[in-house]
């Protein structure tokens, strides 16, 4: 297990960090050349457009027939890998950034957030209301400033319920998080945590070949 910390935060909408990637949105020339009256229109219009996008993805996620919750992900950019479900209630932030691997089962209530890019991988099983968080607010920062990283998760890992994984974590192959842990750190392939912050705490086999096939019509 990586030995890098990170500082622990439950608010994962970085309201900040959306209104900075707005910013950074409006073209060079236009920033240079725009009035600032303009200027911060432009940017209030972008970042209304970016709301507006993770309201329909929400949205998308109460719709009662699953077929059509994954095809209305897929057609706001989320790439969905064949025999993936994502049941009820699920929120996804950035849908063009987040990639599901076939077979995977994403639970109900789940947050999946893809700002900073979110990997997971085949017949990867994320229990209820689990939250994969990519950004959050440094609270070191002068400015309650954003900070965040890349999430990966591999093949054939179990999230546990009500599990929170922390923006910059890749969780190995076969991994397990138990129900409730926050994961802060990295974890190695078939490795076992708990706990918050998660610690190792078992091994799990490695002889795993199933395949996931677990959805509900309604759900």
């Amino acid at each position: 297990m990586a030995s890098h910390h990170r500082d622990i935060t439950t608010d994962g909408e970085a309201i900040h960090a959306d209104q900075k990637r707005a910013r950074a949105r409006v073209p060079a020339s236009w920033r240079r050349r725009l009035p600032p009256g303009l200027k911060d229109r432009a940017v209030k219009v972008l970042w209304v457009i970016s709301d507006l996008r993770d309201f329909l993805v929400e949205t998308v996620g109460w719709l009662p027939s699953h077929t059509l919750r994954i095809a209305l992900y897929r057609l706001l950019g989320a790439q969905i890998g064949r025999g993936a479900s994502i049941h009820r209630g699920c929120r996804m932030y950035a849908a063009p950034h987040v990639h599901i691997g076939a077979h995977s089962v994403i639970n109900r209530d789940v947050l999946l957030d893809g700002r900073m890019g979110l990997e997971i991988g085949s017949n990867v099983s994320i229990s209820e209301g689990a939250f994969i968080l990519t950004l959050e607010h440094n609270p070191n920062s002068s400015d309650f400033g954003p900070q965040g990283g890349r999430v990966a998760i591999g093949d054939r890992a179990f999230i546990g319920a009500r599990a929170t994984i922390l923006p910059g974590v890749t969780l190995g192959e076969g991994s397990v998080v138990a129900a409730g842990a926050v994961v802060t750190v990295d974890v190695v392939p078939f490795c076992i945590v708990a706990g918050v912050p998660a610690r190792p705490v078992a091994e799990r086999s490695r002889d795993l070949s199933y395949t996931l096939n677990y959805r509900k019509f309604l759900g």
